[in-house]
């Protein structure tokens, strides 16, 4: 078991255990597609996400990260404009736990071996309840034509979904 202390822009004075190997011990039916070093390396968030919060995280997740002073859209993989303000995340709930940056921070934080089964629960739930954008891509969008319906594939990579079915 590995103490994690977190002490950055919009968390301090924060302390988990890693329990599980590195990308192991995942919950039955949580498969994402994506770690969080592809969905790094891939472009994601606009490049401005984990700016502050490196030190956190294996420093091979940043090695080839496309990552942004300030939220850039052309950083992203499907090179648009993916994401909405922190506070409409807030404002509608959608902020769970101990994790302040959302769904990602909290992915990042499972990958890594931390487990909160009540928290763990509802993010994979949330996961799952996403795939419905992959089957609004397959219905609309030949095979191969990775560029149809760009903003439903960029959420499917923030998401760990696969984006290039």
């Amino acid at each position: 078991m590995v103490w994690v202390d977190v002490n950055d822009r919009m968390q301090t004075g924060y302390r988990y255990t890693r329990e599980c190997p590195m990308g192991q011990g995942f919950a039955p039916g949580f498969q994402p597609a994506l770690s969080p070093r592809q969905m790094l390396e891939h472009g994601v968030f606009e490049g401005g996400y984990m700016n502050d919060c490196r030190d956190e995280f294996p420093t091979d997740w940043f090695e080839a990260a496309k990552l942004s002073a300030k939220p850039d859209p052309s950083v992203n993989y499907f090179g648009l404009k993916s994401r909405q303000p922190l506070s409409v995340w807030q404002d509608k709930g959608w902020i769970y736990g101990p994790d302040p940056r959302g769904w990602f921070q909290w992915y990042c934080r499972y990958y890594s071996g931390r487990r909160l089964p009540e928290i763990d629960a509802t993010q994979i739930k949330r996961w799952r309840a996403f795939s419905r954008h992959a089957g609004q891509i397959r219905a609309n969008c030949y095979p191969g034509d990775i560029f149809c319906r760009p903003k439903q594939r960029q959420a499917l990579l923030q998401w760990a979904h696969d984006p290039f079915i």
